[in-house]
C-alpha cells in the first residue's frame, strides 16, 4: 500500500539531514574538503537550479532522488561522527525553517555552472585556434 505519511516523513528526515550537513560545514573539526562537498550537496539541495529541470518527466526528479542522497552519502562519509551527531541534534532543535528555495545557493550554482560553460568554450576554442 501507498503510505503518503511514510513519504513526507522521509522528506522532513532530509531536509533536516541537509541542514545538520549545512551545521557540519560551519563546524571547524571538520576537513576543508568534506566542507567544500558539504557546500556543494546544500547548495544543490536548498537551489531552485536543478542538473535536470523538474517538468522533465521521471529525468526530473531522478537527479533529486539520486544525486542529493548520493552526495549526503559521500559527505557523511567524509565528516567525524561525533560532528554529525552534534549536528544532527542541532538541526532537530532548530525551529529554522529552510525556505523552498534559497535564492543566494541558486546563484552559487548559476555561477558554477556559467564557469564550467565558459571553462568548456575556453577548451573548444583553443581546439579549434590550433
Amino acid at each position: 500500500m501507498f503510505r503518503f505519511e511514510a513519504w513526507k516523513e522521509h522528506a522532513r528526515a532530509l531536509k533536516t539531514e541537509v541542514y545538520a550537513l549545512y551545521l557540519a560545514y560551519r563546524d571547524p573539526r571538520v576537513p576543508w574538503y568534506a566542507r567544500l562537498l558539504a557546500a556543494c550537496v546544500v547548495a544543490y539541495a536548498f537551489s531552485p537550479i536543478d542538473l535536470i529541470p523538474d517538468p522533465i518527466p521521471v529525468l526530473g526528479y531522478l537527479d533529486d532522488l539520486m544525486l542529493i542522497p548520493l552526495g549526503i552519502w559521500l559527505v557523511l562519509k567524509m565528516i567525524p561522527a561525533d560532528v554529525m551527531v552534534d549536528c544532527r541534534a542541532q538541526a532537530k532543535k532548530s525551529r529554522l525553517v529552510v525556505g523552498q528555495s534559497n535564492w543566494i545557493a541558486g546563484a552559487v550554482v548559476i555561477g558554477i555552472w556559467l564557469g564550467l560553460a565558459l571553462l568548456a568554450v575556453l577548451v573548444v576554442a583553443r581546439l579549434f585556434a590550433d
